[in-house]
């Protein structure tokens, strides 16, 4: 197996007994010393997708499929990762019912199949994501591309944080785990179904897997909601002043904020990066964003922006060295729609806030760290009314953290 194989899969192969040899990136990595293991070891192998006794075993699905289908099979999504799979059921299924559509779902970046097929040979990717593992070849089988163009329909190619949005919904209706390449199928459905306003039909998706290991379901999660866009991120310019944090938050509405980055730069503006929980799509989205320029705010969409989602909404804040009478503190309030602001209008516009960080992390206590430039004069009025206010904190203007990275 590669060494990017999840240990959940090893361990449990390892329990059954079996030798596991890790080597490479990808399964091509892997394939590769399997075949020099069987060349010097006079050993036999069997391949994993590309042999017929292989392909007919994975077509017995498809029977499963026809047996236990209720009414009319419209079409049945499979996941590719060397074709296997998809054509022992395409096959199967075809040679009994050719009116049912066959359509493969594989990650943008592996989609070694579909490039086969427009090549019309199979062709070997040179670079190969590996998010979805289960899926990760470079090179499908000749006997699977064989089948593949003769008997699939379509072949639909989905993104990482589609394919995290399906597994979700996977969970969501079964209480199931899958692993990403198991979410592949829905992913494709759901992408199927919006681009061509599908309503009223009967479709099939296959999970093919479930070895996902659990610090992974983290990512996963943060993926998930932009995916199915009922999150989307922002990036905004304010300008700098007691009052304006709060006016940017109160056209936001109730909506919840699934995160809030803040760091004081300058007397002139400040850049908040911006996490905003949305129900209605693409379309809440953009009515948010107008909302927002009407307001004299300058904002981005950064929902399909990959650097955004990966590092720089970890990465905001630093060092001011401008503020000279920051104060840190802590505070947790109870987790609601509009709590958020509920909070800034407590704390008020006496003071300028320097610092902020806020992520909703689904529990029943909402978090914020807050900096808060206070002069000497003013540190006694603003003790007594965070007292006042009702909600648990705890000044940690020396933690270490702060000073070594903030401060």
């Amino acid at each position: 197996m590669p060494v990017t194989t999840p240990a959940i899969k090893i361990d449990a192969v390892r329990a059954l007994g079996g030798e596991v040899i890790l080597v490479g990136d990808a399964y091509d990595d892997a394939y590769a010393h399997a075949r020099q293991l069987e060349s010097e070891q006079a050993l036999t192998f069997i391949h994993p997708f590309d042999d017929p006794a292989v392909i007919a075993g994975q077509g017995t699905i498809g029977m499963e499929i026809l047996k236990q289908a209720g009414s009319e099979i419209d079409a049945v999504f499979v996941p590719i990762g060397g074709g296997g799979l998809i054509a022992g059921i395409a096959a199967c299924i075809k040679l009994q019912h050719p009116d049912i559509r066959i359509i493969g779902v594989e990650p943008e970046d592996s989609a070694a199949m579909r490039d086969s097929i427009a090549a019309g040979k199979p062709v070997s990717l040179e670079h190969v994501g590996i998010f979805a593992d289960g899926v990760a070849v470079r090179r499908v089988g000749d006997e699977t591309f064989r089948l593949c163009k003769e008997f699939v329909d379509e072949i639909i190619t989905v993104d990482t944080d589609q394919c995290c949005a399906a597994i979700r919904d996977i969970f969501e209706d079964t209480r199931s785990i899958v692993e990403p390449a198991g979410g592949l199928a829905v992913a494709g459905a759901k992408k199927y179904i919006a681009a061509n306003n599908v309503s009223g039909q009967t479709l099939v998706t296959i999970s093919c897997g479930a070895n996902v290991n659990f610090d992974r379901l983290r990512h996963i999660a943060e993926r998930a909601a932009v995916g199915d866009r009922t999150e989307m991120l922002i990036a905004a310019e304010i300008p700098e002043g007691p009052g304006s944090f709060r006016h940017f938050c109160e056209v936001l509405g109730r909506r919840s904020i699934t995160e809030f980055n803040y760091r004081y730069a300058d007397t002139k503006s400040a850049h908040v990066f911006v996490g905003v929980q949305i129900s209605n799509g693409q379309q809440e989205a953009e009515a948010l964003l107008a909302e927002l320029l009407a307001a004299d705010f300058s904002v981005i969409d950064l929902s399909d922006n990959e650097v955004a989602k990966l590092h720089v909404r970890h990465m905001v804040g630093g060092r001011s060295l401008e503020i000279k009478n920051e104060r840190l503190f802590r505070f947790e309030f109870p987790e609601r729609p509009g709590a958020l602001l509920d909070f800034l209008n407590a704390i008020g516009t006496d003071w300028n806030i320097s610092l902020f960080h806020y992520r909703n992390h689904g529990s029943d206590h909402g978090r914020v760290l807050a900096g808060i430039d206070v002069p000497d004069s003013d540190k006694e009025k603003l003790e007594s009314h965070l007292e006042k206010l009702g909600y648990s904190f705890w000044e940690e203007s020396n933690n270490p953290a702060y000073k070594i990275f903030l401060s």
